[in-house]
């Protein structure tokens, strides 16, 4: 069965306490996964959140967020089949589930470096936080 597993990882340098409430905000996540309709089912705190999804894919969600050094590394995890019927299991199944990985994967990254601008400002590279 061919379907979308993605897996990412992102380090932004804010502590996991600046991440939650935004993390937690459902307006940007409809920003992040405008196709997708989400519903929590476990909210971790300071580790982050779970969602079942709906919508394009059916399947699940997830941003585990662990502190490390003076930041956090935001993981990103999004399992899920196409709604309606699964792609085959054949090359072109897989072409297409490929595709469509590689398209979720873009977008996430422009919306977690967008993320990681707005939250570390104009922090630089080793310097301290402010």
């Amino acid at each position: 069965m061919a379907g979308v597993d993605l897996v990412d990882e992102t380090f932004i340098a804010v502590p996991p306490e600046v991440l939650v409430p935004v993390v937690a905000d459902p307006s940007r996540w409809s920003t992040w996964w405008p196709d997708l309709r989400l519903v929590v089912f476990m909210d971790r705190g300071l580790e982050g959140m779970r969602w079942s999804a709906t919508g394009a894919l059916h399947g699940s969600c997830d941003l585990w967020l662990e502190r490390s050094l003076d930041g956090t590394i935001v993981h990103h995890y999004l399992r899920g089949e196409p709604a309606g019927s699964p792609w085959p299991d054949t090359p072109a199944g897989w072409r297409r589930a490929a595709s469509e990985r590689a398209r979720r994967a873009k977008a996430w990254k422009q919306h977690v470096w967008a993320l990681k601008d707005e939250l570390e400002g104009q922090r630089r590279a080793g310097d301290p936080p402010s």
